[in-house]
């Protein structure tokens, strides 16, 4: 049967006046060999009682018992019951008590001589290793904290070993002659024996006027010495901790920029990493820009039962912490958002403190804010580059318990937002290489297809007109008829190089940007109706497809600029007919969208377009049959230079079909004036 009450315990119940202090392991490492010290180097035979934690404790100082043993007789070693150490009397006495025993987190040591005594009553603190905020490596061994009485008062000293005698019978009973035979042999009277109590002598008053007595002035100033130099040693490990937690910090987000140039990615782990290392209960990283109103919070830390933010949005113009934060390019930092005098935001410094100027009566947003979303605690870090804002760090703090934040934490708060803006710059920076490689490529194609365009489109019309040329040439008596067909066919491929030519010349006129628009007031049916009449004028009658028109006669006029609006026309019906049998049939339609645009479709039942080239249609040299292998002719520039000049005035235009052999329709849309009423 263990025992749950310490000896610390029930010497301050039977002397309240004593007032147990915190001691470090190495101050009371250095008191116990200053008591063992005392024995060996002295004649007295004193009484020696010591506890240890665990076994291995004992196993470091048992050389220095054995040789006490030699001294004195009356020598009580108690430690947990673990692999080799049990009840033994062979050096000395050896106690094993049971492992769940409050021994276990005790440290005491008496010894009580005829004419000296000193003894040592200790309970380790566990809670204050867990409160704090160094790592464990760091508050191993020498830095364990522990409470209790160190004194010389030979009363307090005879209460003491009774106490531990109560333990040693407890254990070993058999011992209990050995120990009357102890006392008597000091004088004292004993109450030990067992199944009495203690029966000390009361004098209590008088024990407690002596308590205070100091019976060895230099050994309490070398404890306090020593207590000292232990505190010293406890604030250099909290800096190296500090420091520590710091580097790992930046190490872990610095890999993690390393291995990934996702931004989204980095953001992730910082947040986890930082609000986890500054104990928040919540922890937010944004992207933002200084003019954003609200952002989306797709990042967060979150301990406890505090309200998620994850998936919210998350009001920034609303909050007067963003403007200033936003105006001052530094951080802001509130330990208690209640008690914030609203005129001025103080940010806590151990060396300077730094006043921001709030906007005038921020009192209801903040506090809406806060209360909403329970903090209490508000850190707010910019993270810039240049002076440019790329998002916001926020390490909010929800329940009373809280702790405030010091200097060295903030600081270590701004070298994250300072890597983290250097990961974001670096991954836009490489987003834009990506984009700029894909522009390549983009440019190597089109290379690639002007020069296959070139090579059809431009070298079989010339060689054609050669021929004829040559044979016109050659042959001077050539008959009418068939010298009309040489010309014709030199013609017809000089009009197609011409055409190639001229459409080349509009891309590159639109693309540039140097085109000067004309905009005007037009009746779209006509702008239709000349388009379909050059249709008809350039391909033969019986080879164009059926052409409806369907355009409401009270629909609104259109703002563009006529001559490209009958451009787009063109080219959109040419490449219609082109993909369409002559027994098919295009359809011209148009509505308004009720977005202030007419919506107009030429509709075909032609070849149509598979579902995953719609988009690549409009691009320069696109050619559904590929440039050396066409049925038909055609420069792959049409629906690029259509999509142009719809850019131009600030329409849309897009495709849709719903595959191969099934039709197509291609869309655009055009302004359009109210009708004045």
């Amino acid at each position: 049967m263990s025992i749950s009450t310490s000896v610390l315990t029930e010497l301050v119940q039977f002397l309240p006046s004593l007032k147990p202090q915190i001691y470090f392991k190495s101050s009371l490492t250095a008191l116990s060999h200053a008591m063992e010290d005392q024995v060996l180097a002295g004649t007295d035979q004193p009484l020696v009682i010591a506890t240890f934690q665990q076994e291995r404790f004992y196993r470091q100082e048992a050389h220095r018992y054995y040789r006490i043993a030699e001294i004195t007789p009356q020598v009580y070693v108690m430690a947990a019951s673990e692999t080799a150490f049990t009840n033994s009397s062979d050096h000395h006495e050896t106690v094993a008590f049971d492992p769940e025993d409050q021994l276990r987190q005790e440290w005491n040591l008496l010894v009580l001589g005829q004419y000296y005594s000193t003894c040592l009553v200790c309970i380790e603190r566990e809670d204050l290793v867990q409160n704090s905020q160094m790592p464990e490596q760091l508050l191993m061994d020498q830095a364990r904290p522990f409470e209790g009485i160190w004194t010389s008062d030979r009363q307090v000293c005879i209460k003491v070993a009774e106490l531990l005698f109560e333990r040693i019978l407890h254990y070993r009973p058999e011992l209990t002659e050995k120990v009357e035979q102890g006392f008597s042999i000091l004088g004292i009277r004993s109450g030990t024996r067992k199944g009495k109590k203690t029966t000390t002598r009361s004098k209590s008053n008088s024990i407690s006027q002596d308590c205070s007595s100091l019976n060895d002035p230099f050994a309490y100033r070398l404890v306090t010495y020593l207590q000292a130099g232990q505190h010293k040693l406890l604030r250099v490990y909290r800096s190296l901790a500090a420091k520590e937690r710091k580097e790992r910090l930046v190490n872990s987000i610095t890999a993690t920029i390393r291995q990934s140039l996702n931004p989204q990615e980095v953001i992730k782990v910082a947040t986890q990493e930082l609000g986890e290392a500054m104990g928040a209960c919540r922890c937010l990283i944004y992207r933002c820009k200084a003019t954003d109103n609200s952002v989306k919070i797709s990042n967060e830390y979150l301990c406890d039962d505090v309200i998620s933010l994850m998936g919210k949005t998350w009001i920034l113009r609303e909050n007067p912490l963003f403007k200033e934060v936003v105006k001052g390019r530094e951080r802001i930092y509130i330990n208690d958002i209640n008690k914030i005098n609203f005129t001025k935001i103080n940010q806590p410094n151990e060396t300077a403190e730094k006043t921001l100027l709030v906007p005038t009566k921020p009192e209801e947003a903040l506090t809406k804010i806060a209360q909403k979303w329970q903090i209490q605690g508000w850190l707010m870090i910019p993270i810039l580059y240049q002076g440019q804002l790329l998002g916001m760090v926020e390490l909010h703090q929800c329940n009373c318990n809280r702790s405030i934040w010091k200097e060295d934490d903030l600081s270590m708060v701004d070298a994250i937002a300072t890597q983290l803006g250097a990961a974001i710059i670096q991954a836009e920076t490489y987003a834009n290489l990506e984009d700029l490689n894909q522009q390549l490529e983009a440019l190597e194609r089109t290379r690639s297809n002007l020069i296959a365009i070139t090579g059809h489109e431009l070298r079989t019309p010339l060689s054609t007109i050669l021929v004829c040329l040559e044979t016109l040439n050659q042959e001077p008596d050539m008959p009418v008829e068939m010298r009309k067909v040489m010309l014709d066919t030199a013609l017809e491929d000089a009009e197609r190089l011409r055409k190639l030519v001229q459409d080349f010349l509009k891309l590159s006129h639109l693309e540039s940007g140097r085109v000067d628009w004309n905009p005007e007031s037009l009746r779209l049916k006509e702008c239709i109706d000349l388009a379909i009449s050059g249709i008809r004028t350039h391909h033969v009658a019986h080879e164009v497809p059926r052409i409806e028109t369907q355009v409401p006669s009270d629909l609104p006029l259109v703002q563009a600029d006529g001559e490209w609006l009958v451009e787009l026309l063109s080219k959109l019906l040419d490449n219609a007919c082109k993909f369409t049998n002559p027994d098919g049939k295009v359809t011209i339609s148009a509505q308004c969208n009720g977005d202030q645009m007419v919506e107009v479709t030429i509709s075909d039942t032609g070849r149509g377009i598979e579902p995953n080239r719609l988009d690549a249609v409009f691009e320069r040299f696109y050619q559904e049959e590929g440039s050396l292998r066409r049925s038909v002719g055609g420069t792959g520039l049409g629906l690029a230079i259509g999509k142009q000049i719809v850019n131009g005035w600030g329409g849309q235009i897009w495709a849709d079909s719903p595959g191969k052999n099934q039709g197509s329709q291609f869309h655009f849309t055009i302004p359009y004036i109210e009708n004045e009423s």
